[in-house]
């Protein structure tokens, strides 16, 4: 049987607090607003019960951010799309950001088990002044455990109408492009770490942003497999392949730390889930 869940988060700045609102159906939830950089922004921890989706599940979460406030969302673990069996399972995430509003939406991993048929599908509508950090990041298989993806198919989409849209579709058949070095070359993890506006960024303010995370990528194990460009004023892209998770997780995460620093003057204060 097909499980279906809904969530809905409301953003909004009151009395120079973020504090969110939310509706649900089925088993998907947040659980409680932490401060840990004082009242501006709300960290979140978004939690599905069941730990993964098979053919058939569908998760939908929209998301709205109000003018001045602040979300960061993260999650305690990977999203796992199983063997399907003929049906296709998708996560969606649909974000509306307010002038001024700012996202952090950083999910860990999507594990993309051998016969699954999966998208993982985000939509982010940014109005001007908005700004959002996020990243998506996917695993191919289990490769500790000898469990390739050798079947099956997985589909990433990631887009901001109007400005920016990629989708790629990678089947766990087509050994050509998994293992070419035009292609994925044997990585069994590939991800991207994007920053993008709602308007055109300044351009001193770009040339930081990308200065500092090429600082982090060449002191860092991965600098050989790892990109940063501004293809389009409005967005900085970063991708990297490697063949386990925690190295990407890891160089993700410093420019991350590197980001909020050069383009909001923040620390670098993690979700407290990312150190349990």
């Amino acid at each position: 049987m097909a499980w279906r869940a809904d969530l809905q988060l409301d953003y909004t700045l009151e009395s120079q607090r973020t504090v969110v609102r939310y509706l649900h159906q089925g088993p998907l939830r947040i659980l409680q607003s932490l401060y840990p950089e004082g009242d501006p922004i709300c960290h979140n921890v978004l939690v599905h019960p069941p730990g993964g989706l098979v053919g058939g599940d569908t998760l939908d979460i929209q998301v709205s951010v109000a003018e001045g406030a602040h979300g960061l969302v993260s999650t305690p673990g990977a999203t796992r799309f199983y063997k399907s069996g003929g049906q296709a399972a998708l996560q969606q995430v649909v974000a509306t950001l307010a002038k001024g509003a700012r996202l952090e939406w950083l999910p860990l991993e999507a594990i993309a088990y051998n016969d699954c048929e999966a998208t993982n599908r985000a939509i982010f509508h940014l109005a001007p002044g908005a700004e959002l950090i996020t990243w998506d990041v996917t695993a191919l298989g289990l490769p500790s455990s000898d469990m390739a993806f050798t079947q099956g198919y997985f589909q990433q989409h990631i887009e901001i109408p109007g400005v920016w849209l990629e989708r790629g579709t990678i089947r766990g058949n087509d050994t050509r492009w998994l293992n070419s070095p035009l292609g994925l070359a044997g990585q069994k993890c590939v991800a991207s770490l994007v920053f993008a506006a709602g308007s055109a960024l300044d351009a001193q303010r770009a040339r930081e942003a990308l200065e500092a995370a090429r600082e982090v990528i060449e002191a860092h194990p991965l600098r050989l497999q790892a990109g940063i460009t501004s293809a389009h004023p409005q967005i900085i892209v970063l991708r990297v392949m490697s063949p386990l998770v925690e190295p990407t997780m890891d160089l993700l995460k410093k420019v991350w730390a590197a980001w909020r620093h050069t383009l909001w003057s923040l620390p670098s204060t993690p979700p407290r889930i990312w150190s349990v």
